[in-house]
């Protein structure tokens, strides 16, 4: 319970009915943000959603005992009710500021770490998590693949919860006794302000390009811009990619303080000399770390050599974005070196070992941009064969099917087509287009319709030198059929195929 005060406390409302003075000291029992969970002395909070309004609810809150109602338009509610309606400019940024006053606010208990960005969120917040603990703190992580808080591990929903959930998990992430979060902050939260209520110690910005826009999403691609560049007026320090075409763009208007990092000259935190690794099918970068003038005043680390295992310059990137924050918590050399090799995260480019001879890795790549860059990413070493196990989604534009396909075959020197979730759709109609796609190339396929047979091909069929990818999956531990998620999980289809061969590898 709280005082309806003390959730006002950094508010602004106006009464539209009911005396909001003689409130002050009322205790509400809850806050609510469904209309399902309605419940005596409540504050009800209409929020505007894609499939429902709950200011169409008002008069059932009402009916139900509901205490106050938080509304950002008029609403009908009988007249002889005595509730107290507050408006708001927003209801969904009030449910961030109730929410976090509901909680005590739990982000002023935290060192609060958001990154934004099209790609690599994911990865720089499990390389925060890895360093900041290697480094002795306790670290909770709010993501994409899920939520950690102490041995806890909760299944994602969204990249970002809404800020009730969000706020709940501070909550237990000090109960636990975390001493930092690091989370994910897609552009969808920062427009409808689920990240709000607080300020973020630092803010991160990855890289940007066009994408989630359409209905539901972005109008436009200056308007993902937009509310990218939201983070950058709720944090202290801003921390960007300076290599980003867009950044300057994204952190107009700031009021925050700015650094940058990258692989180009005048970015503070710079990496340079890179070189390709590949030790036993395990592919990395090592690379050498410049941190300039600023690490030499403030006496943290200035120069040192760094290794990744994870492919590709865009790992590069993604190291770089963990040091350059992890520096604020004046980690050392060593800690910093040593979590970036042990750090792995589920499903982005994940090494799974089968072999000492080839390479087998699993990504999430499920679209023709991810599919591009992964594969490009990977022809850059030297390999015997590049061969990508991968199938489309069922019930999804088609047009994703055809290019993925091409895309493909164009880098890929053997495309294995499989399942992916064909939800209503027949496996093989989907098969079909991205077959088409790949006849748009010369790229050599097959056809394996059944996943966990298709990977074992891939499996009997890896020569030296090999690289073989299984796209599309990465995270997701289901497949969906007529409308049933059933579990499958690629560690354990690989686990078996291994078993059933009479070979033991560990991943």
């Amino acid at each position: 319970m709280s005082k309806l005060g003390n959730l006002l406390e950094n508010l602004e409302v106006t009464a539209l009915r009911g005396s909001l003075e003689a409130a002050l000291e009322q205790e509400i029992t809850a806050l609510v943000y469904d209309s399902r969970k309605i419940t005596k002395d409540c504050l009800f909070v209409c929020i505007e959603g894609a499939n429902f309004d709950g200011h169409s609810a008002a008069a059932q809150a009402v009916s139900q005992g509901a205490a106050v109602l938080v509304v950002q338009k008029p609403v009908e509610v009988p007249k002889d009710s005595e509730v107290l309606i507050l408006q708001v400019e927003s209801t969904r940024y009030a449910l961030a500021f109730l929410s976090a006053a509901w909680f005590g606010h739990p982000a002023s208990k935290l060192k609060t770490i958001g990154i934004t960005g099209t790609k690599g969120k994911t990865t720089s917040t499990y390389l925060v998590k890895s360093i900041l603990e290697n480094a002795g703190l306790k670290v909770g992580l709010v993501g994409t693949i899920e939520v950690i808080i102490g041995d806890t591990h909760i299944h994602a929903e969204n990249t970002t919860p809404e800020s009730y959930v969000l706020q709940s998990y501070f909550a237990r992430m000090v109960e636990e006794g975390c001493d930092a979060v690091v989370m994910e902050v897609s552009s969808q939260a920062l427009m409808q302000h689920r990240s709000q209520g607080f300020v973020f110690d630092f803010g991160i910005f990855t890289n940007i390009e066009p994408d989630h826009i359409g209905p539901n999403e972005h109008a436009s691609f200056e308007d993902y811009l937009h509310c990218k560049g939201l983070l950058f007026k709720q944090c202290r320090v801003g921390i960007v990619n300076g290599d980003d075409a867009h950044w300057q763009q994204v952190t107009e208007g700031h009021t925050c303080r700015l650094e940058t990092y990258g692989l180009n000259e005048g970015c503070d935190i710079r990496a340079t000399d890179l070189k390709l690794t590949n030790v036993n099918g395990k592919l990395g970068v090592a690379f050498h770390v410049s941190c300039g003038e600023d690490g030499t005043a403030s006496g943290r680390p200035t120069d040192f050599d760094a290794q990744i295992d994870m492919p590709g310059r865009f790992s590069v990137y993604n190291a770089l974005t963990a040091i350059a924050i992890c520096r604020h918590f004046d980690v050392s050399v060593p800690d910093i070196q040593r979590a970036l090799l042990a750090a792995k995260v589920k499903g982005r480019i994940e090494l799974v070992k089968v072999s000492d001879e080839f390479t087998l890795l699993i990504d999430y790549a499920h679209n023709a941009m991810a599919l591009e860059s992964l594969l490009a990413t990977l022809k850059e070493y030297e390999h015997g064969r590049l061969i990508c196990v991968f199938g489309c989604g069922g019930n999804r534009s088609r047009l994703r099917r055809f290019e993925m396909g091409e895309v493909s075959g164009r880098l890929a020197d053997l495309t294995v087509i499989t399942s992916d979730n064909p939800r209503f759709e027949e496996p093989q109609a989907i098969i079909d287009d991205i077959v088409t796609g790949i006849q748009k190339t010369d790229g050599e396929h097959i056809e394996i319709c059944d996943r966990k047979e298709a990977i074992a091909w891939a499996i009997d069929h890896g020569r030296p030198g090999d690289i073989i990818v299984l796209a599309g999956k990465g995270h997701e531990d289901y497949q969906e059929i007529k409308g049933v998620k059933h579990h499958m999980d690629e560690r354990e289809l690989i686990a078996d195929i291994l078993k059933e061969r009479g070979i033991s590898f560990s991943s």
